[in-house]
């Protein structure tokens, strides 16, 4: 389980497509000195587990349908992502709970600069519109974020200097795809009114 809140942003140093699987290596001076074989990482939201780690280099094992389902599938070395370990159980909840299984994908349409902040607004897959409510939480490209504004299918998302500074989100030009994780708790109450019709 993630909450959406970044550690670190990392540079991708290689992609090794090996046809059903990949191994991307990732370099995070600093983050994650003491990671563990095994150990869960959202990498721009998508969960990704540790399988070597050298210094401040490490290696995913990368399935071929979660790059074609994701954001992952673009990337290449130089690229920058942002990463966050698992939560611990006794560790502030800054965000929202997310799991690191991405939904869909979602395309910055506009980037609005304000005096003290940035208005983001991304157009999303229509199937996941009913999951997405104005003031409630979102996940782009694992951070949590909350909807300023929902208007047909686009989200915008206002950003502190801190998000922008922090995140990739401040080097995101319009065009760019972003991973969307949409509130889980909203797809298990849907699951279970379906069950009760």
């Amino acid at each position: 389980m993630f909450t959406g809140i970044v550690e670190s942003i990392g540079t991708v140093t290689a992609v090794a497509d090996h046809g059903a699987q990949s191994q991307i290596s990732i370099q995070s001076p600093g983050f994650g000195d003491d990671f563990e074989y095994g150990e869960s990482i959202a990498v721009n939201g998508v969960c990704l587990t540790v399988a070597k780690h050298s210094g401040d280099t490490w290696i995913a094992d990368v399935m071929k349908i979660t790059r074609e389902t994701s954001t992952l599938g673009d990337i290449e070395p130089g690229s920058r992502v942002n990463l966050e370990r698992a939560m611990r159980p006794t560790a502030r909840l800054g965000g929202h709970i997310m799991q690191g299984h991405v939904d869909g994908m979602a395309t910055l349409v506009a980037r609005d600069s304000q005096p003290d902040w940035e208005d983001l607004t991304f157009e999303i897959p229509a199937d996941l519109l009913k999951y997405v409510v104005r003031k409630g939480s979102i996940a782009l490209n694992g951070v949590s974020l909350t909807v300023a504004e929902l208007v047909e299918d686009r989200v915008t998302v206002s950003l502190i200097p801190t998000t922008l500074n922090e995140t990739v989100f401040g080097d995101m030009q319009p065009g760019a795809r972003a991973n969307v994780e949409v509130d889980v708790i909203a797809k298990y109450v849907e699951r279970m009114m379906e069950a009760h019709r």
